[in-house]
C-alpha cells in the first residue's frame, strides 16, 4: 500500500462530507450502525474496543459483513492506514480482520544518518485477525444493570519487522523485540447509561499483550496486562462525542533519537451516524512518543459501511 497521504485525506474528506449531505437520518426501524470499527479490526471507537459486536442479525442468525477504512496522521511523515472488515455470527461471535500499513516517515533517514545503514522498507505491513465472543449480552437474564461482556483473541503478524531487524544486524532483537507475531487477549465490558439527559456508553477493558506499538514495531515475548476504555455520549440523535484511554506497555530498551519508549494513548473523537448503514468519525490523539518523534497532535478519519 504505497498511498500518497494527501490524496487519502482528500478522498476521505469528500466521502465524509458527501455522505453527510446525502443523509441526515437513520432508516426507520433499523438500529444505528454501532459500534464503529477500531483500527485493529474490531467493534470499538478509534484506538480501543467495545463489548458490543458489529452488525449482528436481529433474529440471531448470521449477520451481514461490515467494512471500513481508517487514516491517522502522526506528523513527521508518519501515516497509518487500516482497512477493516467484520462478520458477526448468532449475535455472539465477531470475526474481524485489519490490514495496517504504517509509513515510518523520516525514521529510515534517521537510521541511515546514525548508523550508515539504509533499510529497504519505508512501510510496515501488519495483519490482525480477531475473534471476539460475547459472554454476556447487555441486560441479559432480565438484569437491567448487567453490561455486555466480550472476550477477544487477536493474532497479529508483522510482515516487515523481521527484514528490518536483519538489515540492522539484529538491533531490534538486541533491545528486546525478537518476534514478528504475537497474540493479544482482551476482556471488555460495555454499558449504556440511559438515566442521564443523553445516553452515555461507558466501556472498560483489560488487555494481555506483548506487542510494541500495537505490533508495528514487533513483539517482545514479555506479556503485560494493560487497561483501556472509553466514554461516549450522544450529544444529538446522530452525533456522538467520546474520549478513549489506552495504557501502553514499553518492554523494550529505547534507542535514543531513533526509538523512544511507548506512552499511554488519549484520543478525543466525534462520530456521525450518516444512516442505518454508514458511520464517519474524526479524532484528535495524544500518542506521546512514536518511534523517533512525539505524536501529541495526531488526527484521524474513519469510515465504516454495513451491508
Amino acid at each position: 500500500m504505497r498511498i500518497i497521504h494527501g490524496k487519502v485525506v482528500t478522498v476521505l474528506s469528500v466521502i465524509v462530507f458527501g455522505f453527510c449531505a446525502f443523509s441526515q437520518a437513520q432508516q426507520a426501524n433499523e438500529p444505528p450502525p454501532l459500534p464503529f470499527h477500531a483500527a485493529e479490526g474490531c467493534g470499538g471507537v478509534f484506538a480501543t474496543h467495545m463489548a458490543y459486536l458489529v452488525n449482528g442479525d436481529p433474529k440471531g442468525g448470521i449477520g451481514l459483513p461490515a467494512a471500513g477504512g481508517i487514516y491517522v496522521n502522526m506528523g513527521h511523515g508518519r501515516h497509518m492506514y487500516s482497512l477493516t472488515a467484520t462478520e458477526t455470527l448468532w449475535n455472539r461471535l465477531e470475526l474481524g480482520y485489519a490490514h495496517i500499513s504504517f509509513d515510518m516517515g523520516d525514521l529510515p533517514d534517521a537510521i541511515a544518518e546514525a548508523t550508515t545503514v539504509r533499510i529497504s522498507e519505508k512501510f510496515v505491513e501488519m495483519h490482525n485477525c480477531n475473534a471476539r465472543l460475547m459472554l454476556l449480552k447487555e441486560g441479559e437474564f432480565g438484569q437491567t444493570w448487567m453490561p455486555a461482556v466480550t472476550l477477544g483473541v487477536h493474532y497479529k503478524q508483522n510482515m516487515t519487522v523481521e527484514d528490518i531487524d536483519r538489515e540492522l544486524g539484529g538491533t531490534l532483537t538486541s533491545i528486546g523485540i525478537d518476534e514478528n507475531d504475537g497474540v493479544d487477549c482482551t476482556l471488555y465490558a460495555t454499558k449504556m447509561l440511559t438515566m442521564l439527559p443523553k445516553p452515555v456508553i461507558v466501556t472498560a477493558g483489560v488487555r494481555s499483550t506483548e506487542a510494541a506499538h500495537l505490533g508495528l514495531l514487533g513483539f517482545t515475548g514479555e506479556r503485560k496486562i494493560v487497561a483501556e476504555g472509553s466514554v461516549c455520549a450522544f450529544v444529538a440523535q446522530n452525533t456522538i462525542v467520546g474520549v478513549e484511554y489506552r495504557q501502553k506497555s514499553s518492554d523494550y530498551a529505547p534507542v535514543p533519537g531513533l526509538i523512544g519508549a511507548e506512552d499511554d494513548w488519549l484520543t478525543f473523537d466525534v462520530g456521525y451516524i450518516v444512516n442505518s448503514h454508514m458511520t464517519v468519525a474524526a479524532g484528535y490523539a495524544r500518542f506521546g512518543e512514536v518511534l523517533n518523534h512525539g505524536a501529541n497532535d495526531s488526527f484521524g478519519l474513519a469510515l465504516k459501511w454495513e451491508l
